[in-house]
């Protein structure tokens, strides 16, 4: 089953943006209380992903405009961010033991976010 994005269903009648490949989440976004934002939010990471820069936050790294982030959680894991150039968060990832699972999620966004197809299941 390819990459794909999906606009699903949240709480309070709200809205969530994913990508996601076979059954696994890679990136979620923020609650949105329409669905033209979270589309919205789709269509910016298909644009700025693919070419915006990876900044490891665990090793003081600093970025602007569009990134990715890598960073270190309390529990001495990782986990990404993809930050828009205004320095709002759009999406985060799961937790990864290695930063090297961190960077795999980074790099499938990149590679395989511009064509995915998006799916509305709200």
């Amino acid at each position: 089953m390819p990459h794909k994005f999906k606009i699903a269903s949240a709480k309070n009648g709200e809205f969530v943006a994913k990508f996601v490949y076979n059954a696994e989440t890679l990136v979620w976004s923020e609650n949105y209380k329409g669905k033209d934002s979270a589309q919205n939010c789709i269509d910016s990471i298909k644009k700025n992903a693919p070419k915006a820069a990876t900044v490891d936050l665990t090793k003081q790294e600093n970025g602007k405009g569009y990134r990715f982030e890598i960073v270190g959680s309390k529990d001495g894991q990782f986990f990404v961010r993809f930050v828009a150039a205004n320095g709002e968060t759009m999406v985060r990832s799961e937790t990864y033991k290695s930063k090297s699972s961190a960077k795999n999620c980074i790099a499938s966004v990149q590679k395989n976010g511009p064509k995915a197809d998006v799916v509305d299941e709200a």
